[in-house]
């Protein structure tokens, strides 16, 4: 048994089987299948249930996953350690950030980070909200932003907060209103990201909230397309201020939602307790800077 094999096991827990792991790990089908049964024969108990093309975790599997994603973030934090006696001219920041308003919010800050700290390597890894806690949690990354309310097992520094908008087409008879309510919404058609999506939890609570079942027509994790689909007709989508402004274009509006508890606010977090290293004190210092006056 090593690390790598439980990391390995890990990734197919989360992903839900062999093949879906595969590419996330870096390795062929049968090599993770492979993987999984070595961890099996080392220890003597089954640790899956093969159910077609899914999996099942059995009570050793259970046992092992939990107490393997102590051992990996144990090795984050020895990595973090050791890096912190090269100081800031040598070591690599592993950070995860969602596909939502990344790009509006982070690229300029990768841009001066890599100005102020060329000898630092950055890895950049882009999940929805709900697959980054999980990553963070393991020790996956070191830092990432992930909407709040934060789980009480991270410390964060918020980073920004926005209301959240209603995207719709200029056409749309609901496109001249000052602010829109679930209500309102209540018989429309919703885009919506993909399953995964802190986001997603934000919306569909509001309209439980409001007693309204939405009725979801579509799911994208690509922004354009879910501002093309809009732009077509086929229904409305809700997306952040700073991210809507970005992709707003002509025959598109948007509108303020008027529902409670549905801003928009994001954290950089970071696994309670854990040693940071100097990478990551350092981009947490240059946020911090960035986004005061936000």
């Amino acid at each position: 048994m090593n690390l790598r094999m439980l990391r390995t096991f890990v990734e197919v827990v989360r992903q839900g089987g062999f093949s879906q792991a595969a590419p996330v790990v870096c390795l062929t089908q049968s090599t993770v299948s492979k993987a999984v049964k070595t961890l099996e024969d080392d220890l003597g108990l089954p640790l899956l249930n093969r159910l077609g093309q899914g999996i099942e975790l059995t009570t050793a599997g259970e046992i092992l996953y939990r107490r393997a994603l102590v051992l990996l973030a144990e090795q984050s934090d020895l990595l973090a350690e050791l890096e912190a006696l090269r100081g800031l001219k040598q070591g690599r920041l592993r950070i995860g950030l969602p596909p939502v308003g990344s790009g509006a919010l982070f690229a300029a800050l990768f841009a001066t980070f890599r100005q102020r700290y060329p000898e630092l390597d950055v890895e950049l890894v882009e999940q929805g909200g709900q697959r980054l806690a999980e990553s963070l949690a393991a020790g996956e990354v070191d830092l990432a932003a992930i909407l709040m309310p934060v789980p009480e097992e991270f410390d964060y520094q918020e980073v920004r907060s926005e209301p959240l908008m209603v995207v719709l087409p200029a056409r749309h008879p609901l496109a001249g209103r000052q602010r829109l309510d679930i209500r309102t919404l209540a018989t429309e058609p919703f885009i919506l990201f993909e399953a995964g999506f802190a986001l997603n939890v934000k919306i569909l609570a509001a309209c439980a909230l409001a007693g309204v079942v939405p009725r979801v027509v579509a799911r994208s994790a690509q922004i354009d397309f879910i501002a093309d689909l809009v732009e077509a007709g086929l229904g409305l989508a809700f997306l952040p201020r700073v991210v809507a402004r970005q992709h707003l274009r002509q025959g598109l509006v948007m509108v303020p939602l008027d529902a409670p508890n549905t801003e928009w606010r994001l954290a950089l977090a970071w696994r309670r307790n854990a040693h940071l290293s100097p990478a990551a004190l350092a981009w947490l210092d240059l946020a911090k800077e960035r986004f005061a006056s936000s």
